[in-house]
């Protein structure tokens, strides 16, 4: 079935060559009896973890063997974090209420956190040995990257949905759609500093962070567009409309271009090269409410899970950038 996958892709790579500058669908991995909606990725650099959050599992994909693993005792996984340097996976389970801290070797669960309501985004902080978590009616609560000891908090106006941070500096930029704002938290006092409101655009989910040239994308869906921030004026500087249903963003450092996994079907290739002009360069075709997945820059992949529908099963739509 694998092999048979694989011819197909590497056919649709071929028709795709001509025509996609950007984007070529090179396999496709399927996750059998995976039902319901996909969430998020994280990676360890050899295997791919997937909250499968419809299907109360998490789905891991060994990258070199390519062997699949799923792991059954989640209640609607979210988020997920990989923290190499404690051998430890991080998952947010939105409604078991609490976080799981896996040991990454046996994928044994080893703690749970609990209290914390509708658990989200995870994301691992390198500078402070912390996971930081997005829960409830807006909290980010920091975790020892080893323990999963509590190490404080920060209050927001909402849930927060996306977040990113610096690794220079001590922002996180976080998304909260019911305050129609970007929320910027400084982690090492633990209090909010800026708000960044959203000029006639709401639902604000997926962001991605530019770093190097101090640009924050952040995904509406009403309407549909991706807005650029200049972090360091703390300002919009342009938009470009884009697919409907976004709930994934990342940024291409070595390409300067934005990824766009859209549900409706589709990728957006955003030209972000010049901070003065941004256009869809390509849009790519891939599967109706495929709309997260995870981008490697080391391994020029881009990983988009496309959900069970119909007839179709639940499978991972595997690109290589271009």
């Amino acid at each position: 079935m694998r092999l048979v996958a694989a011819i197909l892709a590497l056919a649709a790579w071929g028709a795709a060559a001509a025509t996609d500058p950007a984007l070529a669908l090179v396999d496709t991995i399927p996750l059998p009896g995976v039902k319901g909606r996909i969430d998020h990725f994280a990676t360890d650099g050899r295997r791919i973890f997937i909250a499968a959050l419809g299907n109360d599992t998490v789905e891991v994909l060994d990258l070199e063997s390519g062997q699949h693993r799923s792991l059954s005792g989640f209640r609607e996984p979210q988020g997920i974090a990989s923290v190499a340097d404690t051998h430890r996976i991080f998952v947010a389970n939105g409604e078991g209420d609490r976080v799981d801290v896996l040991d990454a070797a046996s994928l044994e669960t080893i703690r749970r956190i609990e209290r914390m309501p509708d658990a989200d985004n995870a994301r691992y902080l390198a500078a402070d040995h912390a996971v930081a978590v997005g829960y409830g009616n807006g909290k980010l609560r920091f975790l020892d990257a080893a323990s999963g000891e509590p190490l404080g908090g920060v209050p927001l106006p909402g849930h927060p949905e996306s977040f990113q941070a610096e690794s220079r500096g001590k922002r996180i930029f976080v998304n909260v759609p019911s305050a129609r704002a970007v929320v910027v938290v400084d982690r090492a006092k633990r209090v909010e500093i800026a708000r960044w409101p959203l000029a006639g655009a709401s639902a604000n989910y997926p962001m991605a962070l530019d770093e190097r040239h101090g640009r924050l994308f952040v995904g509406t869906r009403a309407p549909a567009k991706l807005l650029v921030y200049d972090i360091g004026a703390g300002r919009e500087v342009g938009r470009v409309t884009i697919g409907r249903d976004v709930d994934d963003l990342f940024f291409d450092d070595e390409r300067e271009r934005v990824y766009a996994i859209c549900g409706e079907g589709r990728i957006d290739v955003i030209a972000a090269g010049s901070p003065a002009r941004y256009e869809v360069q390509a849009s790519v075709s891939t599967a109706h409410g495929a709309r997260t997945g995870l981008f490697v820059p080391e391994r020029h992949r881009l990983y988009v899970a496309a959900p069970a529908t119909g007839e179709a099963p639940a499978r991972i739509l595997v690109y290589a950038t271009r």
